[in-house]
């Protein structure tokens, strides 16, 4: 893995969008099969948008699929717009059609954000589960994916929101006015427990930020995606990013 260390993560460079797939679906296998023979069990967080599409679509193939032991797997969400579950704007929807509707992972294990009601009544429903399920304890997901926005946003942690400044919630809820709705998305506190985040990101569009995010700290307000630093030492973060996005970095 073309991978060297930073002060914000580990950066790994890929050729192009068809390889940083399949090193974020590689990613994906290595955690799940290292947290079932572990603890019995692989917690991730999947991430929306268009850039982990192609991934999803590998884990579901013949590579993948049979390697991983989904009747293990618990899958949650990082961040939902608050919009019907058909609706195309849905990252449920994207995980379901690329992911999810290819793989026995069971319906109860699949932990979906739902909007029905309130964006509020929903954040505080998600965090709800979310603390029931980690039994009182640390939110510790074995595996979160994220993207970046363009804007330097990640999940639906926006610049100048107060949502950045939180300190306790898991979860809240952000209205987008870019979009004009409502969105629901795991906060700093959560995030940051996780023993892997992963930030996957393509394209040209990326590159002026990705430079941004990794080399000019912290400014989280401006850039929200400096807030996402594991808390633990033994937590890991890392940049699965294209050649694209990179063009404006300097590595090694």
């Amino acid at each position: 893995m073309p991978c060297y260390e930073r002060a914000a993560g580990v950066v790994c460079v890929y050729a192009d969008y068809e390889a940083l797939s399949r090193a974020a679906a590689e990613l994906f296998l290595r955690r799940a099969n290292e947290a079932i023979n572990d603890h019995g069990r692989f917690i991730v967080a999947l991430s929306g948008g268009h850039t982990p599409e192609r991934a999803y679509e590998l884990l579901a193939g013949p590579a993948f699929n049979s390697q991983v032991d989904w009747g293990r797997v618990h899958i949650f969400w990082g961040d939902e717009r608050c919009v019907p579950p058909n609706d195309p704007r849905s990252n449920a929807r994207m995980a379901r059609e690329k992911l999810l509707d290819h793989v026995p992972v069971p319906p109860e294990q699949v932990h979906t954000i739902d909007c029905a009601n309130s964006a509020k009544d929903c954040a505080r429903s998600y965090e709800s589960l979310l603390r029931s399920f980690f039994n009182g304890g640390p939110g510790h997901f074995d595996l979160i994916f994220l993207g970046l926005g363009t804007d330097g946003h990640t999940v639906s942690l926006f610049p100048g929101m107060p949502a950045l400044r939180e300190k306790a919630r898991w979860v809240t809820e952000v209205y987008s006015e870019k979009d004009g709705i409502y969105r629901v998305t795991l906060t700093a506190p959560i995030l940051n427990q996780s023993s892997v985040l992963a930030f996957i990101v393509s394209g040209d569009s990326k590159a002026e930020v990705l430079r941004e995010v990794l080399t000019q700290r912290p400014e989280s307000e401006r850039f929200p995606a400096r807030l996402i630093k594991p808390d633990s030492y033994e937590g890991k973060l890392y940049w699965l990013v294209d050649r694209n996005s990179a063009s404006l970095l300097e590595t090694g």
